[in-house]
């Protein structure tokens, strides 16, 4: 096997400290490297275990934002209350064949699909 995992999946952001506040204070995301960079930092975060990071990148002048990323939890009621009560639009949680699932944009249009299984 040539390639055994994804180190990080870039999400484009104008604003990476508004991005860090949504991404850690809102999502929970832990922050697994904040550094310089020469356009910007080198921004990631990531669930608490999770091997796959976000890269909060700013330096992409013009990329339209993520079309849509599946998140897993295993409280989704509990997700739904936290994005609420921190101005988030979603819709759901709704009851699907593949299980429950919410979804909302971040502030920069990144759309997110989340599912409790």
């Amino acid at each position: 096997m040539y390639i055994s995992s994804i180190a990080a999946l870039t999400v484009p952001v104008s604003d990476q400290d508004r991005a860090l506040e949504f991404y850690s204070d809102v999502l929970g995301f832990e922050v697994r490297s904040d550094n310089p960079f020469p356009h910007g930092r080198w921004l990631t975060v990531a669930p608490k275990g999770c091997e796959t990071t976000l890269l909060l990148a700013s330096w992409f002048p013009g990329k339209q934002p993520l079309g849509g990323t599946v998140l897993y939890t295993s409280d989704i009621d509990g997700l739904a209350a936290r994005l609420r009560d921190n101005g988030v639009d979603l819709e759901g949680p709704t009851d699907e064949p593949w299980g429950r699932q919410l979804l909302f944009h971040d502030p920069f249009g990144n759309g997110y699909a989340v599912t409790q299984p």
